[in-house]
């Protein structure tokens, strides 16, 4: 039962992170901009392709990512502390001027055409997994527990997070349309606001973690009892 509750956990703390910076229904109404001149059949083939390699980008960042950081000789406890205070300001500016992060997404788009060659750059990267992406996901994996038991459930649900958030990339880019009449742009910026919000507790929460890490590893060290 302990394997399943920390899966569970492992994924409850990756898909909302993960979610909120793809950000999938926002960047849908950029999708369906890029790819207005193609057809149906065209649009949803082309969206199952960018979540592919999206799902990708987002496996290679969250299982190997903090380990290659780790060769430069980065602590775990500095990892945290690094990619929470990432994540947030990241968040921050997500919550605080959704337009500008709209404006950004838009250049990043600009040089697609809506053809298949367009799967990967500039749609995958860096407009759907950009670097935030890499950034929220090599924070997750640094934040990744101790024990060597716990880490094969850690890694399962966050890689079955991946997966989700993966498949809601192929829906809401194949679904553009619908996407775009449902919410429009109000709508997607009510969105970004409610996840960045989201995502900036997050990322505070990881920094917190890599924050008493650090803090247990120095103290001991320096405090030590009058009788020893």
């Amino acid at each position: 039962m302990w394997v399943l509750s920390s899966t569970i956990e492992s994924f409850l703390i990756a898909f909302p992170a993960l979610f909120s910076i793809v950000n999938p229904i926002g960047i849908a109404l950029i999708y369906h901009q890029v790819t207005a001149g193609n057809t149906r059949a065209e649009r949803t083939a082309l969206a199952w392709r960018v979540a592919t390699y999206s799902l990708g980008v987002m496996l290679v960042s969250l299982l190997a990512g903090a380990t290659l950081i780790g060769f430069f000789g980065v602590s775990l406890s500095a990892l945290r502390v690094a990619g929470g205070l990432v994540v947030a300001v990241r968040a921050w500016e997500m919550l605080s001027a959704p337009e500008q992060n709209e404006g950004r997404k838009q250049e990043q788009a600009s040089k697609a055409t809506g053809a298949s060659d367009d799967a990967f750059f500039p749609l995958t990267m860096p407009l759907t997994t950009g670097p935030g992406t890499i950034s929220v996901a090599i924070a997750l994996s640094a934040n990744r527990p101790k024990n060597t038991l716990d880490v094969i459930p850690y890694f399962t649900g966050m890689s079955v997070a991946a997966l989700v958030v993966a498949l809601t990339i192929g829906l809401f880019y194949a679904s553009a349309d619908r996407v775009v009449s449902l919410l429009g742009q109000n709508g997607s910026r009510v969105v970004t606001r409610m996840s960045a919000f989201l995502l900036l507790c997050i990322g505070v929460q990881i920094c917190l973690t890599g924050v008493q890490e650090a803090l247990v590893s120095i103290i001991p060290t320096r405090v030590m009892p009058s009788h020893v």
